[in-house]
């Protein structure tokens, strides 16, 4: 279960949070809001690794845009088409 403490609490008792941080995330206050996340090194790691770029289409190149165009689905992906099928609700 996450732990929400305030920074004067960590500040006593690093220890202990850092050792709480390695079975959940520790939320850390300042001024009754949360500030920083006290969390083990591997979920860092884990969550680090699913940074993306994002960019803007706009931002394309007409190049980039028929690159993209030209580009084919891997095989065994086939179900994501209905991604595209407009819904009913639409």
């Amino acid at each position: 279960m996450t732990s929400i403490v305030t920074a004067a609490q960590v500040s006593k008792n690093f220890g202990a949070y850092q050792d709480a941080a390695v079975r959940d995330p520790v939320i850390i206050t300042k001024n009754g809001r949360p500030r920083t996340v006290l969390m083990a090194y591997e979920d860092f790691v884990r969550l680090s690794k699913r940074d993306r770029r994002v960019q803007l289409t706009s931002e394309l190149t007409a190049s980039e845009i028929a690159e993209v165009e030209r580009s084919e689905m891997a095989p065994g992906h086939e179900h994501l088409d209905d991604e595209l099928a407009p819904h009913a609700t639409d």
